[in-house]
């Protein structure tokens, strides 16, 4: 039996579907019956017998910071893939980034551990990968710099990650991926999704602040064949190409048929917004939506190599233009 945590967001559902559509004996965890609606939007993208897939799943009302309800979720499993996180920049969140990122994985390594699994692999993120002075592309070898200006996100996912290789150094075997930005399709209103949708409804601004893309469906791909594979207690970065925010924006725009960014954002003009948007957020209790980490990350030109991972003949990537095209055709789809 293999378990995903994390199912019903974009990557757990992703993962749900490539699973199951291999026959896969699969248990799923999710919080709210609301929360699986996403996943048979996405499986209703890749098949028209999306609901009859969804019933091959073996659900699990559970939470990974609550350990009794695991009990259950755990029970004849195998094999584990975590993909639950919480993602956000927002600082007063930083409390439930570390409740659930660290704290709850390490109820996850824990419950590995006692049920002594076969493998584990966790989704991680580029995140966690520190600066070296004289690497100017980040690789595997990056280790974390507590002295970099580190957001609440990145710090819960590297805290997450040593539980992870707590986990390795008793007993349990596994693989941690170190995804770039995620580009896939269903949540339009959150995270990435808001590439798309923002996008679509004239968004004006743009950045040349550089990082790395993947698809979706390459980080499925990619955690399945490791998962598969006879690889074990390593990290693989997965990053198809680094791309400018502006080349990201463009593309979208040009599938879209729509007019892309035009007004470039200064470094000047984004730290006024997060400073105006802080003050906001204090008066109102609303979320910060622009934060000075963000800010930063924006304008900042950082290059990814996932060298390693292509280099075991295990797997290739996807170009992220094309990744693009097929997400922006869903997008068009649900929004006729």
């Amino acid at each position: 039996m293999i378990l995903v945590t994390g199912g019903t967001g974009l990557v757990g559902s992703h993962l749900l579907y490539e699973l199951v559509t291999k026959n896969k004996k699969v248990r799923a965890i999710y919080r709210t019956n609301k929360s699986k609606e996403t996943v048979l939007k996405i499986f209703s993208y890749y098949s028209q017998d999306a609901l009859k897939l969804m019933n091959t799943i073996d659900w699990v009302e559970a939470d990974i910071t609550d350990i009794p309800s695991l009990e259950a979720a755990f029970k004849e499993v195998t094999h584990v893939y975590h993909c639950a996180a919480v993602v956000s920049f927002d600082p007063k969140k930083y409390r439930t980034l570390r409740q659930v990122n660290i704290e709850g994985t390490a109820n996850i390594v824990n419950c590995c551990i006692k049920k002594n699994i076969t493998k584990l692999c966790y989704i991680s993120s580029i995140a966690t990968l520190g600066n070296m002075p004289n690497n100017p592309v980040h690789t595997e070898e990056n280790e974390w710099n507590k002295e970099d200006y580190n957001s609440g996100y990145a710090i819960t996912k590297h805290g997450a990650e040593m539980e992870v290789w707590r986990g390795s150094q008793e007993g349990i075997d596994m693989v941690i991926v170190n995804p770039g930005v995620i580009l896939g399709p269903g949540i339009w209103d959150d995270n990435t999704g808001e590439f798309f949708s923002k996008t679509a409804k004239g968004f004006k601004f743009y950045t040349e602040g550089t990082t790395g893309f993947v698809g979706v469906y390459d980080v499925v791909r990619a955690m399945c064949i490791l998962m598969d594979s006879t690889v074990i207690n390593e990290r693989f970065v997965l990053v198809s190409e680094n791309k400018s925010y502006r080349e990201i924006a463009n593309s979208i725009a040009g599938h879209l048929k729509v007019k892309p960014p035009n007004l470039k954002a200064s470094k000047l003009l984004t730290a006024i917004f997060w400073r105006l948007n802080y003050l906001w957020s204090k008066l109102t209790g609303a979320p910060q939506v622009l934060t000075k980490n963000t800010a930063a990350s924006l304008h900042s030109k950082t290059a990814y190599s996932s060298k390693k991972i292509v280099d075991t003949g295990l797997f290739s990537f996807t170009p992220v233009e094309k990744d693009i095209e097929r997400i922006c055709s869903y997008y068009q789809a649900d929004n006729e």
